[in-house]
């Protein structure tokens, strides 16, 4: 067998997420049902390899740095090539790309280093969420993937309000509970900015990285800032959210197509074995306590 890494990005708009579902279009089963049919395992329809993701992005949500890992046979794998003698990963890319859907594109396929696991082995990922509060700077070509929000917002406070979340916490409030698994996570950046040039010119953007996320945890943090931007809340409010533990209506879940995964980052290729250990302990660790403390609060990893 061998392990291949799947550089990927994605138009969330039409997809039910990145999880396939019977019935519902999805990033996985797409990409999956891709894989069956180049590599020759079976008939359309019947999975193929089954993928393993950086980070399984909810519906809607969009990606341009999505990372996956697919196990493969080398029988499979030569498959892919047919008949010409190209290298069988340019194979695989290219005959990818003559099957998928065009809101779906593999930018690479590349053997991945011994240790290599696409959600393990992560160091850390990096969303984007984009909002235009200014009629003139509204456009509808990004109406895709930016939040049109009708009040003007005050930047400057829902950064001052978005610092004091970075660190290790458990974001509890922040997350969709789902029993057993755990909401610690440690925020390592969590800042809002209006661009004043680029392509984000005149919107209001938020920058947040993690080593993982919860489900839904993103898009909370979010709602919770827009709160303070409009004038809604107090800029100590997402804070005292955080400490409360406890979910609140006030920091509504926004919209998911603002939100894109913009990067995944991993270690040196000499570190991924490492990684991944330390990842799964700690990931166990934290879900062993999550339900023994408080088993209804946790969500998905």
């Amino acid at each position: 067998m061998t392990r291949l890494r799947l550089d990927l990005a994605y138009d969330g708009g039409d997809f039910a997420g990145w999880a396939r579902q019977p019935a519902l279009r999805t990033v996985q089963g797409t990409l999956e049902d891709a894989l069956a049919t180049v590599l020759r395992t079976g008939p359309r329809g019947v999975p193929g390899p089954r993928l393993v993701v950086a980070g399984r992005t909810d519906a809607g949500v969009h990606a341009r740095g999505q990372v996956a890992h697919v196990d493969v046979d080398d029988e499979g794998l030569a498959a892919a090539r047919g008949r010409s003698e190209r290298d069988p990963l340019d194979a695989l890319t290219t005959r990818l790309a003559g099957v998928l859907p065009a809101d779906l594109v593999v930018h690479r396929v590349s053997r991945a280093p011994d240790g290599f696991d696409a959600r393990f082995a992560a160091l850390r990922r990096r969303y984007t969420y984009r909002v235009c509060d200014d009629p003139a700077a509204r456009d509808p070509l990004t109406r895709s993937h930016v939040l049109w929000h009708a009040r003007p917002l005050d930047v400057d406070a829902m950064a001052a309000a978005a610092a004091p979340l970075v660190g290790l916490h458990d974001f509890a409030a922040y997350c969709k509970p789902r029993p057993d698994a755990t909401t610690i996570r440690t925020l390592e950046h969590f800042t809002w900015a209006r661009p004043e040039d680029g392509p984000d010119a005149g919107l209001v953007v938020a920058s947040v990285q993690a080593d993982a996320f919860c489900h839904s945890m993103v898009r909370s943090l979010v709602g919770a800032s827009l709160a303070v931007g409009e004038g809604r809340r107090g800029g100590g409010w997402p804070a005292e959210l955080l400490a409360a533990r406890r979910r609140d209506a006030a920091a509504h879940v926004v919209a998911a197509h603002g939100l894109t995964l913009e990067e995944v980052e991993y270690p040196d290729d000499d570190a991924l074995a490492a990684r991944t250990e330390q990842t799964r302990a700690r990931r166990q660790a934290d879900e062993a306590s999550a339900a023994d403390v408080a088993p209804a609060a946790g969500c998905c990893g």
